[in-house]
């Protein structure tokens, strides 16, 4: 079923019934709309789309901070059988605009936030963009967009009923770009519907679920693990800001059952709980029944911490990528948790296997390339084909991660491809030393790098965020990691901060570059 046809049917049997929700703690402002209002949004939004000629195949950008009209606004591009571009909020005017001319992109709907930056790159995209919709308060709107609000009173809550097949174009996804420039990500409707079983399947959400949507929705993390309530008609939260107080905050006042967390939020909540800063006896909890996190390598021994803190609590592990239509083609399982620590098994209808550089499978325990197959496949790299058959080999996604797979068929990360340091020739896996670092109380966050040695090739670099109120050297460090192989052990060490995008992944490259000139203090 076509995801636009699953928000038709869920206002018709669940019209009333409240279906988002947003909560903007730093105002002390809440709203929500019904099924029904979303449904009929999303139909005026298309209908204002189609009056200012855009059709079916045509492209949308789609540029907005998380908010109410976020999804409305997303579901009335597909509507008119026009692919959604939603952008990273991060991405600077110039990418911006690369991402919008790589699209061919007829309308750009943009929010608040994005005023500056639409501005000085107008007059570069307005030759193929022949409508600016701005999402914002009305004394903020320039005078060259249209208002969104006005769009959906000025047309007809109706479907414009274009005929889209589950195999048509849907949404280019732009990559995050953490190990090079974005790829444009082509999605099917089909991708987008495969996403909603298999969010649902794992999870075993109900209509009587309510999910707290952190993440940006731009990504497809956060969308596709939405995609699980929404299958079912159940409710959301759409939480701007991502403090421990006001996650602990939503997730009681609003009931909250399922919540999808980043690595820096869980270990946030984690220190603002074991510092008596929060208080679990001031909030409602009880209801809540699963945490999960993916996006990145999620250090078991963060998830060992939780459970002191939540014994109650399921837990899962969710792999994924832009190109697989996000999270799900492996994860851990809400019953494995006495395999935390992997990212799992298949997920609901995907394949793996673990190949060498010939993509020949590699015996278990064995660390290869992991690759994927199943419907949540990306249909190639938008206007892209050498990247594409690279990435797609006889139908099997080729992830650039490395793995390994245990006797009991679980399958752990060990690195991306591109992080893998080779220093005197031995291969040295960064997630491997991020984990064990992790297990320091001491430790907030490390990223470990390999920066160029004339001697070595490369040498291990942990950068390490300490916790709040406590000091740390780096004789510490290297007493700690006495327990690693000698090879393993960080060369270098540098106090700093963790730099994360939005979906919570090391920004590697940006700290290869700051640090880049600190080789002449290595120690070899």
């Amino acid at each position: 079923m076509l995801i636009t046809e699953i928000l038709a049917r869920n206002a018709r049997m669940y019209g009333q019934e409240t279906a988002l929700i947003e909560r903007e703690p730093e105002k002390n402002r809440r709203v929500e709309i019904t099924w029904k209002t979303f449904d009929d949004e999303a139909n005026a939004i298309a209908r204002a789309l189609m009056a200012r000629g855009i059709k079916k195949g045509d492209r949308v950008v789609h540029l907005m901070m998380n908010c109410i009209q976020w999804l409305p606004a997303y579901f009335g591009i597909l509507r008119t059988g026009a692919w959604a571009v939603p952008l990273n909020f991060r991405f600077v005017a110039k990418t911006i605009a690369k991402c919008t001319r790589t699209a061919e992109a007829k309308a750009f709907i943009f929010g608040e936030a994005f005023i500056d930056r639409v501005s000085e790159i107008r007059v570069d995209i307005e030759s193929s963009v022949q409508a600016f919709i701005f999402v914002g308060p009305e004394g903020k709107r320039p005078m060259w967009a249209e208002p969104l609000d006005r769009l959906i009173a000025d047309h007809r809550a109706e479907d414009p009923k274009v005929s889209i097949d589950i195999c048509d174009d849907a949404a280019l996804y732009f990559t995050s770009g953490t190990t090079g420039t974005p790829k444009a990500t082509r999605l099917t409707h089909r991708n987008l519907e495969h996403a909603c079983y298999v969010e649902n399947r794992h999870h075993n959400q109900t209509h009587a679920d309510n999910f707290l949507c952190i993440p940006p929705l731009y990504h497809t993390g956060a969308k596709m693990h939405w995609f699980g309530n929404f299958i079912v008609g159940a409710k959301t939260v759409i939480l701007k800001g991502i403090e421990p107080r006001w996650i602990l905050e939503a997730i009681s006042e609003e009931r909250v059952t399922i919540v999808w967390l980043l690595v820096p939020w869980a270990l946030d909540l984690l220190f603002a709980i074991e510092s008596g800063e929060l208080k679990l006896k001031n909030y409602q909890l009880d209801q809540w029944r699963l945490m999960h996190i993916g996006a990145q390598p999620v250090p078991s021994s963060l998830i060992k911490e939780w459970r002191k803190i939540f014994p109650n609590h399921q837990y899962d592990t969710n792999y994924g990528l832009t190109e697989s239509t996000g999270p799900g083609c492996i994860h851990l399982g809400m019953e494995n948790m006495h395999k935390v620590g992997a990212i799992g098994v298949p997920g609901f209808d995907w394949e793996v296997q673990i190949v060498d550089d010939h993509l020949n499978p590699v015996p278990r325990e064995s660390p290869g390339e992991l690759i994927i197959k199943g419907p949540g496949v990306m249909k190639a790299y938008y206007k892209n084909p050498e990247a594409t058959a690279a990435t797609i080999v006889n139908g099997w996604l080729l992830t650039g991660d490395v793995a390994r797979q245990d006797e009991e068929g679980f399958i752990w990360l060990v690195d991306r491809k591109k992080d893998v340091i080779i220093t005197g020739g031995e291969n040295i896996y960064p997630v491997e030393i991020e984990d064990f670092l992790m297990g320091h109380p001491k430790i907030q966050d490390v990223a470990v790098i390999g920066l160029h040695s004339l001697r070595l090739g490369e040498i291990a670099t942990a950068i390490i965020k300490v916790k709040n109120g406590h000091d740390m050297t780096k004789a510490e460090v290297d007493a700690f990691c006495d327990a690693l192989a000698r090879y393993k052990r960080p060369r270098k060490i540098i106090f700093g901060d963790v730099p994360r995008n939005p979906t919570g992944k090391i920004e590697k490259p940006k700290l290869r570059k700051q640090y880049a000139g600190q080789t002449e203090s290595f120690k070899i």
